[in-house]
């Protein structure tokens, strides 16, 4: 260990950083101030403070330098620069992610082709849109009595509001012509409304997106206890006699690996690369890499009705306000999509040069589709081939069910319905993007209310087979959503930190018992 960064032995080793890894960090330090917590990512910290979102970076050449730090192996590819970009075929990432250069589809399946994933502290809440609604219906999972308490939390970790854009002109007018269309027979719950967001307005009016920053907060950065350590993969999760027992990381600096010993391990990556350390570690439950679901993904666009310019305000430094927000269509069982209506920087089809574009005015809607839940749907990996970082390669086996194709019809036939309530269509067809395109992959380390075969992990999120050994991210998520699963999943990790949190606590209790007895 001589000449390492990284400590010989914590309470807490955590790998990832994005926001439920780093809603870990935050309960430990707030229930279990005392722990020793080491975070691992394997990307270089590109914002600051650590974790934040790379679009409050204000410079347009930093910004694009963060994201293309984050595209990890696959920096230097073209990515979509522009909202109709996907339309052409090809496949380019977001810009700050990257995609898997094989393994990503296979003879007869529909596979994901534009499947990605962001390597960069903070993970993909560097890059996200900050929606965070609720799950409703079928989306929640019947086994945890305390959902709707660990929501709250989440929402707290993650700064959700629904008013940053109260003052947005163009934002009832939105809400009021959905609301026309859809709210006749829905519960109040379920109407259009402004869509759930981790975002903040400073003093100025400004954004601010939350990023992992925002979960981590002053109490995890503060924690004398609580160390990140950036460009460091963790290659295996290690065990004694069953147990987790610590990591095995490469310092990508150095290129040299190092054991660090813990009494607990937390995997918080992404639901394709969680399950990849798990099958490298050993690791390998019946349900590890199954159930992969994405969220089929159907966009459309239309230009607001009776706005003018004059409607548009200007933000203090000269650049143009927000104009028309974010609105909600949530997910209903009767109607298996949920709706995220908001304003375009640019239209996504060729205007005429005489045809003035009123800011704000050119609105795109997408609707999510919940997942026909399949075991062979999966990420497998392939021991005889290997990574860019020299993990067991991907393979992806994934495909769309009669019941998926209906529902993505339905959809189509819904977004255009809703796109000539709210103004004139741009195109004449809505667009079904490529699976993969959500980034919202969830199922590959679910949760489970018994050990059935069925799941990787307890309700706790402590996987069955290795006491210790904790998994987080969407890949926990047990049931078919349509909407962002963010805000689930930071509350499936505040439960499972909790745990650890009174275990610990328990311990330290005991430990200072016996001493007292033996005084």
């Amino acid at each position: 260990m001589a000449g390492s960064r990284y400590p010989a032995r914590v309470d807490v080793a955590i790998v990832g950083s994005g926001p439920t890894a780093s809603a870990y960090a935050r309960i430990l330090s707030e229930e279990a101030p005392g722990t020793t917590v080491a975070m691992f990512e394997v990307g270089p910290t590109v914002s600051n403070p650590p974790g934040a979102h790379v679009k409050n970076i204000a410079d347009p050449g930093r910004r694009s330098i963060a994201q293309r730090a984050s595209e990890g192996p696959g920096a230097g590819a073209e990515t979509i620069t522009s909202p109709g970009a996907a339309k052409s075929g090809e496949r380019r990432a977001r810009a700050g992610t990257y995609l898997l250069p094989d393994g990503y589809a296979f003879p007869g399946e529909d596979g994901m082709p534009v499947a990605a994933m962001s390597s960069n502290v903070g993970g993909m809440a560097a890059h996200w849109t900050a929606a965070c609604p609720r799950p409703g219906g079928t989306e929640r999972i019947p086994f945890l009595p305390d959902l709707e308490q660990l929501l709250d939390e989440a929402d707290r970790l993650l700064g959700v509001t629904t008013h940053a854009f109260d003052d947005a002109p163009f934002s009832d007018l939105v809400i009021n012509r959905l609301s026309a269309v859809l709210d006749e027979g829905r519960d109040p719950a379920f109407r259009v409304q402004p869509m759930p967001l981790a975002v903040h307005r400073r003093e100025d009016g400004g954004l601010v997106w939350s990023g992992s920053d925002v979960v981590m907060g002053d109490v995890t950065r503060e924690n004398p206890h609580f160390e990140l350590f950036d460009e460091s993969l963790v290659t295996r999760v290690l065990a004694e006699d069953g147990i987790a027992s610590g990591i095995e990381v490469q310092d990508r600096r150095s290129g040299e690996t190092h054991h660090v010993a813990a009494r607990y391990v937390v995997v918080g990556g992404d639901a394709l690369r969680t399950p990849q350390l798990l099958w490298a570690s050993g690791i390998r439950p019946d349900a590890l890499g199954r159930y992969l679901n994405d969220q089929a993904q159907v966009v459309f666009a239309s230009r607001l009705r009776g706005v003018s310019a004059e409607h548009v305000t200007r933000a203090a430094d000269g650049a143009l306000s927000e104009q028309s927000g974010v609105a909600w269509v949530p997910y209903m069982d009767e109607a298996p999509f949920h709706g995220q209506i908001m304003q375009l920087d640019a239209s996504p089809v060729p205007l005429a040069d005489d045809d003035p574009i009123v800011p704000g005015s050119i609105v795109g809607l997408g609707l999510f589709c919940a997942k026909d839940l399949q075991r062979e749907d999966r990420v497998a990996f392939d021991d005889d081939a290997r990574d860019a970082y020299g993990m067991p390669a991907m393979r992806i086996h994934y495909r769309l069910t009669e019941r998926d194709h209906e529902v993505v019809e339905r959809a189509k036939q819904e977004i255009v319905r809703l796109g000539k309530a709210v103004g004139e269509p741009l195109d004449e067809r809505p667009f079904v993007m490529p699976p993969g395109a959500s980034l919202h992959y969830q199922g590959t380390t679910r949760m489970g209310e018994t050990d059935d075969g069925g799941s990787v992990c307890s309700p706790d999120s402590q996987v069955w087979q290795v006491p210790g050994l904790f998994v987080a991210g969407n890949g926990v998520i047990p049931t078919a959503t349509a909407c962002n699963p963010t805000l689930t999943a930071v509350a499936l990790a505040v439960r499972g930190a909790r745990k650890i949190a009174k275990e610990l606590n328990d311990a330290l209790l005991m430990s200072e018992s016996d001493n007292r007895m033996a005084k």
